[in-house]
């Protein structure tokens, strides 16, 4: 039996607290062993429970999350950091990423889009909220990070087109399933497909990729209603 994925939760309001840790052990499936508003506290629990996955606030009273964050590397401890956030800022999300951590969720997203983002952080992925993808695009465009060339889109099938549409928005397997009427497997397998044909290594960077060349994943007959008729299952 596969063990539950082990979260530690920082914040300093106990009512987000509560409320994630029940979200993500009563729907998640995943066990939560340790929550803290108080900075102080963070070391000890890391050493004494070694949590798969850090999920921190940014606004912790006195101090801020990223500073947090230093004062854990400093002390030597590497444990996976997901930032869960109200800000939506550019320079926040800028700051995070160059900070090492492996995610950018915020706090108004739909609950199983949390859970499932928080799943593939633990597992290695790195993982933006839907809304700031665009803003990462920008970020990674201007410092000229490589980009991926327009002729890998026509490796893609049709049905893997409409699939990167919709990673593109910031869709979960769960609804690409449910909207293209097909199985969540079947989803995963395509999502697969992608990454490995454009050379992509997270759904972030597949959400990049369909931003910047948006009229070549979009000029395929995928709203065709014929195709919809006769999916590729």
């Amino acid at each position: 039996m596969t063990e539950p994925v082990r979260i530690m939760l920082v914040d300093d309001h106990s009512l987000c607290r509560s409320g994630l840790t029940e979200l993500l052990e009563n729907r998640g499936g995943m066990k939560v062993i340790g929550a803290t508003g108080n900075p102080e506290r963070v070391m000890p629990i890391l050493r004494e429970q070694a949590p798969d996955l850090l999920v921190l606030d940014l606004r912790l009273g006195e101090t801020d999350g990223l500073s947090l964050l230093r004062r854990i590397r400093a002390e030597g401890s590497e444990v996976p950091v997901l930032i869960l956030t109200m800000s939506a800022e550019e320079d926040d999300l800028t700051a995070a990423l160059r900070a090492g951590v492996k995610g950018y969720l915020l706090k108004d997203m739909e609950p199983d889009d949390v859970i499932e983002s928080i799943e593939r952080a633990a597992s290695g992925e790195l993982v933006v909220a839907p809304a700031m993808a665009i803003k990462l695009a920008r970020l990674w465009q201007n410092e000229q990070k490589g980009s991926l060339k327009k002729d890998l889109t026509s490796t893609l099938t049709e049905r893997e087109r409409e699939v990167l549409e919709h990673v593109a928005r910031g869709k979960s397997n769960k609804v690409i399933a449910q909207a293209l009427d097909i199985s969540h497997n079947t989803v995963k397998l395509h999502v697969r497909h992608i990454m490995a044909k454009l050379d992509l290594n997270s759904r972030v960077e597949a959400a990049v990729f369909a931003f910047e060349h948006r009229g070549v994943v979009e000029s395929s007959p995928m709203t065709d209603e014929g195709s919809r008729k006769h999916p590729t299952r």
